[in-house]
């Protein structure tokens, strides 16, 4: 994974090191049999929700090793602005195209937006990314909610969904499964994880593939937040099962 690296922490942290190496990139990995790419898309994903700056940096040539692409590289950074704000995403596009240089690709990478900047474009390409996730009760999201709030709704559509949830480079099915590490790793948004575990599963994320995507975030989360996730996913499995009392 890290060929030709040798950790200081060899020297400083031996014993510590050895126990979170075996534990981290053989116990866990070989739990799951998810493909490499998108075992690192999650693990990329959740660093950058729990603010992991120095592992994310760390991790990516390892990630780019093992078949992820700059393109799933970066869109995974691009998306991560609509959950954590560039406040924090800024250091990892930062740490992205700076590794990115050194492994010898030309920035910047080819346009993936399927979108214009016109307005109608972007608003009809977030309404059609919400229904396709979430079912035809997304349909006019954009007008609803509370007078005073309802702007809020409308960026939801034109600029979460449509300026990064349109774009190429990932599937629909990866962009959900990032977006719940995301909010997985950041913490206290229980709520947002339990409704994009709904999404998740109800584009084909089943269950077992986001318990395998959880067990890949965990060395680099924490146990807390990882369990969180579970309950949120049970949740969500929940809500999709038809109550014993619905025949």
């Amino acid at each position: 994974m890290f060929p030709g690296y040798r950790s200081d922490f060899l020297r400083t942290d031996p014993e510590f090191i050895e126990r979170f190496g075996s534990f981290a990139f053989d116990q866990v990995i070989h739990q799951s049999d998810l493909p490499d790419p998108t075992r690192f898309i999650a693990i990329l994903a959740s660093l950058i929700g729990c603010q992991g700056i120095d592992e994310f940096r760390a991790m990516i040539p390892a990630a780019l090793n093992f078949g992820l692409s700059p393109v799933q590289l970066k869109e995974v950074v691009y998306q991560a602005v609509a959950y954590l704000g560039i406040g924090r995403v800024f250091p990892f596009l930062k740490a992205a195209n700076q590794a990115l240089s050194e492994a010898g690709v030309e920035l910047p990478l080819e346009p993936q937006a399927s979108t214009t900047s016109d307005e109608g474009s972007r608003l009809q390409a977030g309404e059609r990314a919400q229904v396709d996730i979430f079912g035809e009760d997304m349909r006019g999201f954009a007008q609803s909610g509370p007078e005073d709030s309802r702007q809020m709704n409308y960026w939801l559509t034109s600029n979460c969904f449509g300026d990064y949830y349109s774009r190429s480079g990932l599937s629909r099915q990866e962009r959900e499964m990032i977006t719940f590490c995301f909010l997985a790793a950041q913490g206290g948004v229980e709520p947002q994880l339990t409704s994009h575990a709904v999404a998740n599963l109800r584009i084909g994320n089943d269950k077992d593939f986001l318990i395998a995507a959880i067990y890949q975030l965990l060395p680099f989360i924490g146990y807390p937040r990882c369990l969180n996730a579970l309950r949120c996913l049970r949740k969500a499995v929940d809500q999709r099962q038809p109550s014993r009392t619905d025949h």
